[in-house]
């Protein structure tokens, strides 16, 4: 789901059809809602988050996630290439769940939490 974001992020590209790959539900309506607000604001990103998930709990149909994502080399520049802010990026707890839909295994929840919150 992160690499189909920051690719889609490249252009702010809300309609790519990578988003729906690997997220369905309110994690793929945040993702897009993300692309559209940047489309709206004349900024893409470039570079890519770090992301090392962790897993609180899992059945055979639902996987819980919690990981510490990295976006200091991810950041959002203005259409003339430079960077939108100073904000050098951080470092957000993210909780996602993932569940399995159809054999197919998809990240329906996702909440970020304020930078600097692990």
């Amino acid at each position: 789901m992160w690499h189909d974001l920051a690719v889609a992020s490249r252009t702010s590209d809300a309609s790519s059809p990578l988003l729906d790959d690997h997220a369905r539900g309110g994690a793929l309506e945040l993702l897009k809602y993300g692309l559209s607000k940047s489309k709206k604001e004349r900024v893409v990103s470039k570079g890519a988050p770090r992301v090392d998930p962790q897993v609180v709990s899992a059945t055979d149909q639902k996987v819980v996630l919690v990981d510490c994502v990295d976006d200091r080399n991810w950041l959002q520049y203005k259409l003339n290439g430079e960077l939108k802010n100073d904000v050098p990026g951080g470092h957000y707890r993210t909780d996602a769940t993932v569940r399995r839909n159809n054999g197919f295994w998809k990240v329906t929840d996702l909440y970020m939490h304020e930078a600097g919150s692990c």
